[in-house]
């Protein structure tokens, strides 16, 4: 397990870093989520923030977009900080985050919702209501034997039995409509809302040429199914889903496939898309931070966390999180911020 102290980067001197906006340069050794056209399919607005320190020099990247609905703009940040080169100490982002919140205030924004839960920050601005969060994550860059030798045994009969039972993973772009009902309905087991499925096809569309829908078949019939969003430098499980009484195993079989491709593929990192920190024993969270860890990866800790810009706004704001779902995931998790160890900047000095 790694904290962001053992995280964080080199040791270096601590920096003034101001954030502007840049032009928009991704290439596949970033995060996909950085694309432009990504960022396009899913904001009304959206662009690329640098961080520059006092000798001018580029840090950072913070890619973000603006959502416009109910009279608010509210930013949202696809990623997390991108640092540049040299790296990014926990202390030099804070003063990034900080000249950020300054770059949205003087644009009218209203209020900084919380990021995707793939965008794992180390450190959070002055004044912003932060809980602490994670992602399970696997090193793809060692050899598949190893990989496997770190699934549990447990997993390893779920896929062996999968296998046995006939299912098959394939990529099925087709089934775009079968896969946002599948997890449509998953969601909704759990009694979570899921975006139409125009906004959905929109995002696959947004991610042309760095998305994969994977589908475990058996019979012809489509038992679960995942959506991927990958570069060279990670693949993310953004959603996933099975049908009612799916054959044992298939997702697990899934999962494993989908591991051995992006290795093959030569992307670094499997991530699996954020989790909470702690969860309740026997909860639902507790059994799918165990599902993750159960194939040999690894718990990266961080932050998630959002910010008042205008009062008036963000209170509307959330007052209508409340009312359509009980809050948003910091709302859930920030009491835990009390227990969780703080980042000590003395390990980095």
């Amino acid at each position: 397990m790694q904290s962001p102290s053992e995280y964080a980067s080199a040791v270096m001197p601590h920096s003034t870093i101001s954030a502007g906006s840049i032009k928009i340069q991704w290439d596949s050794s970033l995060s996909v989520f950085a694309k432009e056209e990504f960022l396009r399919a899913v904001g009304d607005d959206y662009g690329w923030l640098g961080g520059i320190d006092e000798s001018g020099t580029l840090r950072c990247v913070l890619p973000y977009t603006v959502i416009r609905k109910a009279g608010l703009r509210m930013v949202r940040f696809r990623v997390e900080t991108i640092p540049c080169g040299m790296g990014l100490h926990a202390l030099e982002e804070k003063s990034f985050l900080n000249s950020v919140v300054q770059c949205f205030r003087k644009t009218r924004a209203d209020v900084i919702i919380p990021a995707s839960t793939n965008a794992i920050f180390q450190t959070y601005p002055d004044g912003a209501v932060a809980a602490p969060y994670g992602t399970y994550f696997i090193a793809l860059a060692q050899p598949e034997d190893a990989l496997w030798a770190a699934v549990s045994a447990s997993h390893r009969r779920h896929v062996r039995s999968a296998e046995k039972s006939g299912v098959q993973v394939r990529s099925a772009p087709e089934c775009v409509t079968t896969a946002h009902s599948i997890i449509r309905n998953t969601f909704g087991n759990s009694s979570l809302p899921f975006m139409p499925l125009k906004n959905f096809a929109r995002m696959i569309e947004g991610l042309e040429g760095n998305v994969h829908l994977f589908v475990a078949e058996r019979h012809a019939q489509v038992q679960c199914c995942a959506v991927f969003a990958f570069s060279q430098h990670s693949a993310y499980y953004m959603y996933g889903g099975s049908i009612a009484e799916a054959v044992p195993g298939a997702m697990h079989l899934l999962h494993w496939q989908a591991v051995r491709q992006y290795r093959q593929l030569g992307v670094r990192r499997y991530d699996f898309y954020g989790t909470r920190i702690n969860p309740s024993l026997g909860s639902k969270a507790a059994g799918l931070a165990a599902f993750k860890q159960r194939f040999g990866a690894e718990l990266y800790q961080g932050y998630i966390w959002k910010y008042r810009i205008s009062t008036v706004k963000s209170t509307i704001y959330s007052f209508g999180v409340r009312c359509l779902r009980g809050g948003d995931i910091v709302d859930a998790e920030q009491q835990k911020l009390r227990h969780y160890p703080p980042y000590d900047p003395q390990l980095h000095s």
